[in-house]
């Protein structure tokens, strides 16, 4: 006798709806299923309620017709084959609320379904239903308005968090909005996306208009004028394709990027931090998934690096969130192919002329810092009550002073490049220590300092540490961080390397020597 596995409806779609956290995550779904139905605006407004957020999504596209809304509502059975949400799992992100409402109109019919308390009656092991009525629609006009009520966000989210700068950022970098296909299309498809916030969430405009295309800062290979002449570098590469045979088939890899300074990716819609958001890019529809940043030699240069290379042979997870046939011949040779392709881009000449003028820039304006007239430091030295240094040579200084309190563990600078990434060497016994010296633990992480190198950063104080545990919650240089205030030291992990990186705090060492009221010129 033959049985038929059973499938747990509810459990399914508990799991699928769960996967999703944020609200974004309702836009990024909508804004693909208004691309795939041939949209040319989209508008997006999203108000806050007491159960949760609000949000109704409007587009022109072609409608929906009675199937198509089967298609909405059932779990993995989608009509697309080849559109963006052809596996029928990301609509199920609107289940997370306390009612769903979808008007459509095709082909001179108006359609309205209408679902009532679908996440509570989910989490009550009761599989949620929808009415569907039918009207005469407009005979000329098509489009789709969905309002999802009360939607439930995951635990810690705030609707005030969804400010136009984060969602602009979210759009560009995790949506459809962000594309990069039209550099590959001859006739692309252009879609106006329009972003509404409740004026209690965001009122510092009243909208957030923008396109489909995600486009680079213009390019500038020559040096600016100045103390920072890198900063507004910036260098484009391709758009190309790349055929990448594999045993069993062949794919190919659309790829489209940039190298800029500071100057110019600040032109790109970021938010937070850049180790965060540049590097390479692995995509899918044109739609930025994960990050390939092994791709880059040094473990900090793919901060000036935004390349997007696009894949269709990419398989996802349910929530589009993660790649998962990395242990494909495909996805090994998507990975081989983009190796060789970025490390010839890091071999570009104008590349390593633009590090060397970026190192040349650093240099000068440390040399700048030393010219303090002399008259200055004294007057600056009688003003304060106490010794609190002004920069690193001073805490060097502070740091060497206090070696003279025997409780203190002698630490003597052996080697001192300020050039240098790790401009510091110490000895500690009979232990060389390679060693970042900051003005406090926070600027570390904003100087962008490597990991892999440093073993030790020696600085006056550990500085804000509301930076410092946003530097855990985001990461750094594709590493995650983990800062131990107590003993203190940062752990970090990244791919398969952990490791740990020693504080040496200068200022309470400096302070025992009760040395309050005497300072370095002294």
């Amino acid at each position: 006798m033959e049985y038929r596995p059973k499938v747990n409806e509810i459990n399914e779609f508990l799991e699928i709806a769960s996967d999703f956290e944020d609200p974004l995550e309702l836009i990024r779904e909508s804004l693909s299923n208004s691309y795939d139905a041939g949209a040319t605006d989209v508008l997006i407004r999203i108000r806050t309620s007491p159960t949760g957020s609000d949000i109704t999504i409007e587009d022109d596209g072609e409608g929906m017709s009675q199937r198509d809304l089967e298609s909405f509502f059932d779990l993995g059975n989608s009509r697309k084959t080849d559109g963006i949400g052809y596996k029928g799992h990301g609509t199920k992100i609107f289940y997370k609320s306390d009612g769903i409402k979808v008007n459509t109109s095709k082909d001179g019919t108006t359609l309205h379904a209408e679902m009532d308390r679908p996440w509570e009656k989910l989490n009550n092991r009761e599989l949620p239903t929808y009415s569907v009525t039918e009207h005469d629609g407009p005979a000329k006009r098509s489009g789709t308005q969905i309002k999802i009520s009360g939607f439930k966000s995951g635990e810690g989210f705030s609707p005030e968090s969804l400010t136009y700068n984060k969602v602009h950022n979210y759009l560009k970098w995790k949506t459809i909005a962000g594309s990069t296909a039209h550099f590959f299309e001859d006739d692309p498809h252009d879609m106006n996306i329009t972003v509404d916030l409740d004026s209690e969430i965001d009122d510092t405009m009243d909208e957030l208009r923008t396109t489909n295309h995600f486009e680079f800062p213009s390019e500038q290979q020559d040096p600016g004028k100045g103390d920072f002449p890198e900063e507004r570098m910036c260098k484009h590469y391709g758009p190309t394709t790349l055929n990448v045979p594999f045993d069993g088939g062949c794919t190919a890899i659309e790829l489209v990027g940039m190298i800029g300074g500071k100057a110019a990716r600040d032109e790109l819609p970021t938010y937070g931090r850049h180790s965060t958001q540049f590097g390479i890019w692995l995509a899918k529809d044109h739609i930025k998934i994960e990050r390939l940043n092994e791709a880059i030699s040094h473990d900090n240069e793919f901060i000036h690096f935004l390349f997007v290379a696009n894949c269709q042979d990419i398989e996802l997870s349910a929530n589009r969130g993660k790649i998962r046939n990395k242990a494909s011949k495909a996805y090994q040779a998507i990975e081989e192919e983009l190796n060789h392709y970025l490390s010839k881009v890091a071999r570009d000449p104008w590349f390593k002329e633009y590090l060397e003028i970026r190192k040349r820039a650093s240099i000068s304006r440390q040399a700048q810092t030393h010219t303090e007239s002399v008259s200055q430091r004294k007057d600056r030295i009688r003003s304060r009550a106490s010794f609190e240094p002004t920069n690193t040579a001073e805490i060097l200084l502070a740091l060497q002073q206090s070696n003279s309190l025997e409780s203190n563990e002698s630490i003597t600078v052996e080697d001192y490049q300020p050039a240098e990434e790790v401009e510091t060497i110490v000895r500690r016994g009979d232990e060389l220590l390679g060693s970042s010296l900051q003005q406090t633990v926070v600027d570390f992480f904003e100087s962008e300092t490597p990991l892999g190198s440093t073993e030790q950063i020696i600085a006056w104080e550990l500085g804000d540490l509301d930076k410092l545990r946003e530097v855990e919650r985001k990461g750094y240089l594709d590493a995650e961080i983990e800062c131990d205030f107590d003993k203190p030291e940062i752990r970090y992990r990244r791919r398969d390397e952990a490791a740990r990186i020693e504080i040496l705090l200068v200022k309470p060492r400096f302070h025992r020597t009760g040395q309050l009221t005497r300072t370095i010129a002294e």
